[in-house]
């Protein structure tokens, strides 16, 4: 018998004073059951980051075809593709092909860094990629966040951004750059 996705429920405010976005969110989120409370919650912060109307979360684990997260315009081309964790450079090429735009949010500490020197000169050559690695701690943070129904507030000011509920500590969200993509 195959295990079913668990349903998590979350309310986001998102305060995105960098580009100008407020906005609440109610979403609904399958956790597969072979994803962590990390992963998940490294998902809904790449869904804070780069909110709008239509980002929606996709099939992820579920689905090799799809993203994480993305972000289709009125056709149903996709204007955004966003992964998160390490894909492989043959994933990253795809979604480059196929998305205006794409973003790779890594984490993971050590392990993100030992990834991105394996596919980092593959990758390089895709203008349209864009590779964000969390702090090592940020992960292990939001994952003490993660509740079936949570109601979270997201800050993002200056390059930085806060998550923030009623339950939990505060938890700063700390990246940095290691490719900028020409789209990002």
């Amino acid at each position: 018998m195959a295990l079913k996705s668990i349903i998590y429920k979350a309310e986001l405010q998102i305060a995105d004073m960098d580009r100008h976005y407020y906005a609440d969110h109610s979403l609904t989120i399958a956790r597969h059951p072979s994803e962590t409370d990390e992963r998940m919650m490294v998902r809904l912060v790449a869904f804070a980051l780069f909110a709008s109307e239509r980002l929606e979360f996709c099939k992820g684990l579920s689905d090799t075809d799809e993203p994480d997260v993305w972000q289709k315009d009125l056709t149903g081309a996709i204007e955004t593709w966003i992964e998160v964790g390490q894909p492989d450079e043959r994933r990253i090429a795809k979604a480059s092909s196929r998305a205006g735009e794409v973003v790779v949010m890594a984490y993971g500490g050590r392990s993100s860094d030992i990834w991105w020197q394996g596919v980092r000169s593959k990758v390089e050559r895709f203008g349209n990629v864009c590779v964000l690695s969390l702090a090592q701690s940020v992960g292990d943070a939001l994952a003490h966040l993660a509740e079936r129904s949570m109601r979270l507030q997201v800050t993002v000011q200056d390059g930085s951004a806060w998550v923030t509920s009623a339950t939990a500590e505060p938890v700063a969200v700390e990246w940095s750059v290691l490719k900028a993509g020409t789209a990002a």
